[in-house]
């Protein structure tokens, strides 16, 4: 049950974490390049919920649970 709730979450947190990478995509003009957004990136917190979520969706795959 834990490890289902860890996946749910994990991918809770990826969903919006993709969402806002995604969102900020609309701040690049030619005047400021790939590098500019991805230090811009970066500084938002929100976006960090992404690698999160991945981490804790692999974790709960990926680590055997208890077996009775």
């Amino acid at each position: 049950m834990v490890r289902i709730f860890l996946y749910l979450v994990g991918f809770g947190f990826s969903v919006v974490g993709g969402m806002m990478i995604i969102t900020y995509l609309n701040i690049i003009t030619p005047e400021r390049g790939w590098s500019e957004y991805f230090f811009y990136i970066c500084m938002r917190g929100e976006c960090y919920l992404f690698p999160i979520g991945v981490l804790l969706m692999w974790g709960s795959l990926y680590f055997p649970g208890r077996e009775s």
